[in-house]
Formats: structure tokens, C-alpha cells, sequence
């Protein structure tokens, strides 16, 4: 009787162990898929000139779509397939370019919904970019007030981040607030390149640099 209950505990305590283990083994699916998106938008934006990045991202954007539809309630696959599509906008023109923008403001704005910070403030820096750079009309964007609020929540959370300080510098200087566009370009280029994200935040330095010399 004693081997039996014991027996019983046991195939118990397995079938619930197993079971506890399907959400995490499916956020680690996600999380490969998330890494490898990012490893090879990390290529495409380091490696190819602007202008021969349209197939790539195109296609990036539809794994990223799929991801998003198979793990709706996740926020960091939303904020990978906004960046992506921000990405893919600016490759783009007219129509194209705005449905892209569009798509990349949802998902970001979704992603926010889920998770307040938008993945250490990656979310908030690519709104900000989105309002700042997409001329304004029907899709409502070309918002500078929007895109300084964005910004500002961007460094609330990662104050020294290359990213958020170098498209808020470009952001003030089109804004002729040369002094506070000076500041967050100096930011910029001594800030700490993130794991994983080394090329592009090395990019953004150099762009950081460029700007500094300029103002």
C-alpha cells in the first residue's frame, strides 16, 4: 500500500513537473526565434547600405508577424517585429512605407500594453524615431510632442543607452535645441554598447560622433 501511494505521489508529482514545464519550454521557442531575428536584423543593418535591405527585412518582418500571431500575451517578440518594421519603413516609399510604419507603431504600442518598460526601453526608442521621422497625416504620426514623450520614457528607464540618447540628439537638433542635442549626442558616444546588440550600437556611436563634430 505504502509502495502504491508513493508510487501515485510520483506520477503525480512528474505529470505536474511536465506540465509546469510546457510555458516555459514554449517561451524558450519563442525566445531562439526572437534571437535569431535579431541576429540577422543585427546583419542587415550593419552589413548591407541602405537602400538593399528591403528584401531581408521583408522577410523578417513576415517571421516576425508569424511569431507574434503563435505567441500574442509575449511582449518582446511585439517589440522585435516593431523594430524590424520600422526598419523595413524606412527601406520603403510612399504607401508601402507608411502601412509598414503603421504595423511597427501597433506592435510597439501593444508590446507597451504587456510589458510597461517595452523591453528595457527598446520599445519607447523606436516610437519616438517612428513619430519624430514619418511625415504626419492619416496614420498620425510626424507628432513631435508624442515622439518627446517617447523619448523621455526611453531614458526615464536607460538613461545611458547609445540608442535612445543618439535619435533623441538627431530628434533635438532638427528641434534647434542645439545645447540639450549637443548633450545627448555626447551621451551617446560614450555610452555602453548592449549584449547581442555590439554592431549597431557601434553604428550609432560612430553616428554619435559625427553629430558631436557637426554641432
Amino acid at each position: 500500500m505504502l509502495r502504491r501511494r508513493l508510487l501515485n505521489t510520483a506520477m503525480g508529482l512528474s505529470l505536474s513537473l511536465g506540465l509546469a514545464a510546457l510555458p516555459l519550454a514554449a517561451a524558450h521557442a519563442w525566445e531562439s526565434r526572437v534571437e535569431g531575428m535579431k541576429n540577422h536584423w543585427e546583419r542587415l543593418i550593419t552589413e548591407q547600405p541602405e537602400g538593399e535591405r528591403g528584401d531581408g527585412l521583408k522577410a523578417l518582418a513576415g517571421q516576425a508577424e508569424r511569431l507574434v500571431a503563435e505567441h500574442p500575451e509575449a511582449a518582446v517578440p511585439l517589440v522585435w517585429q516593431g523594430i524590424i518594421e520600422a526598419s523595413w519603413a524606412r527601406e520603403r516609399s510612399g504607401l508601402g512605407a507608411l502601412s509598414s510604419a503603421k504595423s511597427a507603431r501597433d506592435a510597439l504600442e501593444r508590446a507597451v500594453e504587456l510589458d510597461p518598460r517595452g523591453h528595457n526601453g527598446s520599445a519607447y526608442v523606436t516610437l519616438g524615431a517612428l513619430y519624430d521621422r514619418v511625415p504626419g497625416g492619416l496614420m498620425g504620426f510626424g507628432d513631435s510632442e508624442t515622439a518627446e514623450q517617447m523619448f523621455q520614457q526611453a531614458l526615464s528607464i536607460r538613461p545611458d543607452g547609445i540608442d535612445v540618447n543618439v535619435y533623441y540628439a538627431a530628434f533635438l537638433e532638427e528641434e534647434g535645441r542645439l545645447n540639450d542635442a549637443r548633450e545627448h549626442a555626447r551621451r551617446a558616444a560614450e555610452g555602453q554598447a548592449r549584449p547581442g546588440r555590439t554592431a549597431s550600437d557601434e553604428a550609432l556611436r560612430e553616428q554619435a560622433r559625427e553629430m558631436l563634430a557637426r554641432l
